[in-house]
């Protein structure tokens, strides 16, 4: 049983093309509005502890999530924060497309370097937003659970964690690969993206037990694709309700 109707629309759009960034093409729209509420909402989440460590994902792919989460670092970042934001989906990159990057090297090239120390400010790379750097996929591995799990993906959060104020990464659906739970379990949070009309709340709330089995953090939930009359859009809520806002689709990841 869906949200609301069922929608079975997997998209490759933002696999080919990147992400669509209205709050860097149009930061006045109501749109990049919602996505500055998101941010400050979260960040009332940190007053105890800060969050510095985030993580969005979803329950199945095609759900909005990268759109969602390179949004939400524009936002970070044009409030003055330094932000690294990391394409953690080593299975369907996508931020090498969204900045038009080259993605020869990245994430995957650190994870499986034998050097016991490396270099990786030449991998990080500066983007035309300021305050935004990027750290794409890299080239995709025949074992990405097996590189988002190790100790060296932990080394490397825990070591850029100092340099930026935000570190937020882009992992992998929840349901459809293991690749997340053991990873997101050493953030400071994660954000479940959710696709009114697509993502089921069978799905919805098995993604919230894999979650809680992995000991990870869940801040909440941002949901898209809601509005009145056709329209669409982006809230941010907690459990399995239902988002408020307005918006446009993410149509794809």
């Amino acid at each position: 049983m869906s949200l609301f109707k069922k929608k079975t629309n997997a998209s490759n759009e933002t696999i080919r093309y990147g992400a669509k960034l209205i709050t860097v093409k149009d930061p006045k729209n109501v749109i990049s509005e919602q996505f500055r509420t998101i941010r400050t909402n979260i960040s009332f989440m940190g007053i105890d502890h800060p969050i510095k460590t985030l993580a969005f994902t979803s329950a199945n792919i095609s759900e909005g999530k990268s759109t969602v989460t390179d949004n939400i670092a524009v936002v970070w970042a044009n409030a003055g924060k330094r932000v690294l934001l990391i394409d953690a989906d080593l299975r369907r990159p996508t931020l090498h497309q969204t900045f038009n990057i080259s993605n020869r090297e990245g994430l995957t090239t650190i994870l499986t370097s034998d050097a016991l120390e490396m270099d990786i400010t030449n991998m990080i790379k500066e983007t035309e937003i300021d305050n935004l750097s990027i750290l794409t996929s890299g080239p995709i591995p025949p074992n990405p659970a097996e590189l988002l799990n190790s100790q060296r993906m932990q080394a490397l959060i825990a070591s850029v964690e100092q340099s930026y104020d935000v570190v937020i990464l882009d992992v992998p659906p929840i349901l459809a690969v293991s690749d997340t739970q053991a990873l997101v379990s050493h953030l400071d949070g994660v954000v479940l993206v959710v696709k009114m009309g697509q993502t089921e709340k069978a799905g919805l709330k098995r993604s919230v037990e894999l979650l809680k089995l992995a000991h990870a953090n869940i801040l909440g939930y941002v949901m898209n694709d809601v509005g009145r009359n056709g329209d669409s859009a982006y809230g941010y809520g907690y459990g399995y309700g239902y988002g408020y806002g307005y918006g446009y689709s993410s149509d794809n990841k």
